[in-house]
């Protein structure tokens, strides 16, 4: 069957499933298994420790697919100047650009005279028609169920895309709650084009810097295994619970402010769980779709499965 969109006549791919950004995570590997699979895989460019490293992720990437990839900018507060990393991705054309966090203003100039396309990531309907305005070539929108920074409203999936869906003219792409073929379809029938993963790309086998214990805690979690953390920063967040999550919480609700809770949510932190499975000792980021996870197959398989699954689904619908 063909999973012809105007997300993947836009993106030059053949199934419109996107690897998220994920900090940390989201490297050459992840990204060339994504793309061959049929989908876009993406770089994360502000985990990177310079421009010059993220030249060199990008090349490996080109030597290990022929098809498109993207790299992902996660502008947020408190986040370093990203202008460096992105003159990168520019100079090396890097065919598809995507933007988390922040305001893609500044980034789009930037981008003037590229032939890139532009991905904004939203989590609600103003910041989608804001993107939409400012050129956005598709947005990404998530619901409350997604892994890491969310939006400050707690609306879901659900309701979300079809919202969005209504108020751009510019494709959807739905992310958070999405870890198989029938979250796959059910956001094609809301509105959405495509489909944005994080979580479930990081219980890969091609996710290689993961550590044992996240993958593991993915696999034998539940959607109820989950916390959101740095709300009182303006910066919701969905983590896996944990003691170290859970102090977090504690300062937040004790009123404690950024300067108490820098070390908490630091990059630090993120990698002594990720990295180093100090399970305790740091955190780590899921949505609740980790309570769909139950293997930890390859990209290639992983994709393979939902799209096979959805087109047991679309020949149910015609019947």
């Amino acid at each position: 069957m063909k999973w012809k969109t105007r997300v993947t006549d836009c993106l030059n791919i053949k199934y419109p499933i996107i690897q998220g950004g994920l900090a940390y995570l989201a490297y050459s590997e992840l990204a060339a298994a994504v793309s061959n699979a049929g989908g876009l895989g993406q770089i994360t460019a502000m985990s990177l420790e310079s421009p010059e490293a993220l030249r060199q992720e990008i090349r490996k990437v080109k030597r290990l697919t022929d098809k498109p990839f993207g790299v992902n900018y996660a502008i947020g507060q408190h986040g370093r100047p990203f202008e460096d990393l992105l003159n990168v991705a520019i100079e090396e054309k890097v065919p598809v650009v995507s933007v988390t966090g922040g305001n893609p203003a500044p980034f789009f100039k930037q981008m003037e005279g590229s032939n890139a396309k532009k991905l904004v990531l939203v989590a609600a309907k103003r910041q989608a028609v804001k993107a939409e305005e400012l050129g956005a070539d598709a947005v990404m929108v998530v619901g409350h169920e997604g892994g890491g920074h969310l939006g400050k409203n707690d609306t879901g999936t659900m309701v979300l895309i079809p919202q969005v869906a209504d108020a751009v003219r510019i494709p959807v792409i739905a992310s958070g709650g999405i870890g198989d073929g029938r979250g796959f379809m059910a956001a094609l029938s809301l509105g959405a084009e495509g489909i944005e993963m994080g979580t479930r790309f990081i219980a890969t086998k091609e996710c290689i810097h993961a550590g044992n214990a996240y993958k593991q805690a993915l696999l034998n979690g539940s959607e109820n295994d989950t916390i959101i953390i740095k709300r009182s920063l303006g910066a919701p967040a969905r983590a896996l619970h944990n003691s170290w999550t859970e102090k977090i919480v504690d300062i937040e609700n004790r009123q404690g402010g950024y300067e108490e809770l820098k070390d908490y949510i630091s990059g630090k932190a993120n990698k002594n769980y990720i990295y180093d499975d100090n399970v305790e000792g740091g955190f780590a980021w899921a949505g609740q779709v980790m309570g769909l996870i139950r293997d930890i197959p390859s990209v290639d398989e992983l994709i393979t499965r939902m799209i096979m699954q959805a087109e047991q689904i679309r020949e149910k619908w015609s019947e």
